[in-house]
């Protein structure tokens, strides 16, 4: 049986499937990896979450970096890997979809909002940082506010830092998020891994987590990863090519 057989084989008889995708699948549709060599990271200064909320400074190079990455990924549409994990979920094998992007494409593919568990947060929306605000806005508003000269927006409702809605260096990750994620991998029989390189912490434990409780993984990526040989099949292969074929019902 070939690689891909298998893989569909085990998603058939599976009965809840956890999905989880890393920049692989979003590199596909146009968004660059943030790590790779033209990369926003490779292009611009890190501005941790410390540098934000203590220097005007660094919150205007913070918020002009955003406005830049953001014209790119509003610009993407979802693609066919994005589509294979809908076709799961409307399948009803689907338990969760764990990403560690902040683009919002599963979303606009056509997963419910409640299905995703977004670890690293949404470019999507800005938040007020206001403990108690809780005020959010589209991010095509925030950076409307930017181009016509408010280079570091901040609350309407309260006057507090507004910041996308995304985990930078040195800012918690949010707690609830990550134990759904973690409670859904330990529930699952079958992790599906696609496009992570598997390097970024918790993140990366995930599989592991599943694997340790039970659940076949499949990892789907395009270069090998640090957890290629705990996996019980690796794929190396575009994933627009692979997922729509191995997750059809």
């Amino acid at each position: 049986m070939s690689d891909l057989a298998q893989a569909k084989t085990w998603i058939d008889e599976a009965q809840s499937v956890v999905g989880f995708t890393g920049a692989g699948i979003s590199t596909e549709s146009g968004i660059p990896d943030f790590r790779s060599p033209g990369g926003v990271w490779a292009r611009n200064r890190t501005v941790t979450y410390q540098e934000f909320v203590s220097s005007h400074e660094d919150r205007v190079e913070y918020w002009r970096q955003k406005c830049e990455s953001w014209s790119e990924m509003r610009r993407a549409e979802p693609n066919a890997g994005h589509q294979a994990f809908v076709d799961l979920e409307r399948s009803g094998k689907l338990a969760a979809m764990i990403t560690q992007n902040i683009d919002g494409l599963h979303q606009r593919a056509g997963l419910p909002a409640g299905r995703v568990l977004e670890i690293h947060g949404t470019t999507v929306e800005v938040a007020c940082l206001a403990p108690d605000c809780g005020y959010r806005v589209h991010s095509d508003v925030a950076c409307r506010w930017v181009a016509d000269g408010d280079l570091a927006p901040e609350c309407p409702e309260c006057g507090g830092y507004l910041k996308p809605a995304t985990i930078s260096f040195g800012q918690a990750m949010p707690r609830d998020v990550l134990a759904e994620a973690e409670r859904q991998s330990r529930a699952c029989d079958l992790f599906l891994c696609v496009g992570s390189s598997l390097v970024v912490q918790p993140a990366a434990l995930l599989p592991l987590i599943a694997k340790q409780s039970g659940a076949r993984l499949i990892l789907v990526n395009r270069d090998p990863t640090p957890l290629d040989e705990a996996a019980d099949l690796v794929i190396h292969d575009e994933i627009g090519a692979v997922l729509p074929e191995i997750a059809a019902a």
